[in-house]
């Protein structure tokens, strides 16, 4: 009888250990459900926003950013729709909220959408606060004197919120020899180069470490003036200036054909001044796609772009 009361008491307790071993296995589960998701804390030049790892709900008001989230294959939710660049017109689409315009955010439409991320640049920063009340905001700059580091360290920035390290890495390589390949070329060139931007009729001129300044800086073009003032509208200039400068290659970005797709500034540009330039009579005067040039710029899919409207010239 002992021997029977005691099997039975053992026999229990293996029972409730057992119970106790699956409670606390569940217990495991549920807590490991209830983790908070992974989340990166990035610090900007406007400050700092903790976001979480691959984001679902994204507004991009920096097209760089933009075309670089579509070579990565991410998902964005909110477009500036207002001047899409024409290598990103699928994003007018009406599968993508319109957030307004580069200069002009619709806040309201932002805040109905409840994103995990916006990212902002240069045309946005005056508004970050205003952002920042909505959701985590990202600033990504260009820093036109050191265009490559800045370049990097944005995409670095993307890498690290999309866990995209690996397809990121191999794209810089890509780009960073794709670059390395036209400086060669471009810096052993004896011609010199002029990079200037119609508007309404009016020019101004761009130098080493401007806005446009990448073609010098970056890719090698000599420049034909190495004092035209540094400044983000450039340096107003005449068409008696552009041929007193004289240059072999005219680089010209055609701002009123980044708003108007009908807009042509090549009669404004080739008049009786500047057809007795070198540029024009060896016909070296490049249009660039204002898209990628005064649009966007500094993304993946931009700065490839860039590259090829820079080879076209050589």
């Amino acid at each position: 009888m002992k021997k029977w009361s005691l099997f039975i008491i053992t026999t229990l307790m293996l029972v409730v250990l057992t119970a106790c071993g699956s409670s606390e296995e569940a217990t495991e589960k549920v807590s490991a459900s209830k983790e908070e998701p992974k989340t990166v804390t990035i610090k900007h030049e406007l400050g700092e926003a903790t976001v979480p790892v691959n984001p679902k709900n994204v507004v991009v008001f920096d097209f760089g950013v933009l075309d670089t989230l579509d070579e990565l294959g991410v998902e964005v939710a909110g477009v500036p729709q207002a001047s899409i660049p024409d290598y990103l017109e699928k994003y007018a689409g009406t599968e993508y909220t319109n957030v307004g315009s580069l200069k002009e955010a619709d806040f309201e439409a932002i805040h109905e959408m409840n994103p995990d991320v916006i990212f902002i640049s240069g045309r946005q920063a005056d508004m970050y606060e205003e952002f920042a009340k909505i959701a985590p905001t990202i600033y990504v700059a260009i820093d036109n004197e050191n265009y490559m580091q800045s370049f990097t360290e944005n995409m670095e920035t993307i890498a690290s919120v999309f866990d995209k390290k690996e397809e990121m890495d191999a794209e810089l390589e890509y780009v960073n020899a794709s670059i390395e390949a036209i400086h060669e070329k471009a810096a052993n060139l004896d011609q010199k180069s002029l990079i200037v931007m119609s508007n309404e009729g009016k020019v101004s001129a761009y130098g080493p470490s401007s806005r446009f300044g990448i073609l010098h800086d970056v890719f090698g073009f000599k420049a034909a003036d190495e004092g035209i003032e540094t400044s983000t509208h450039g340096q107003n200039i005449t068409f008696e200036y552009i041929l007193e400068t004289n240059p072999d290659i005219l680089f010209v970005i055609d701002r009123d054909a980044a708003v108007n797709a009908d807009a042509n500034a090549k009669g404004t540009i080739e008049n009786e001044l500047v057809k007795k330039t070198n540029a024009f009579k060896n016909g070296n005067i490049h249009y660039l796609n204002p898209g990628q040039w005064y649009l966007s710029g500094g993304g993946l899919q931009s700065v490839k772009l860039m590259v090829k409207d820079a080879e076209a010239a050589l």
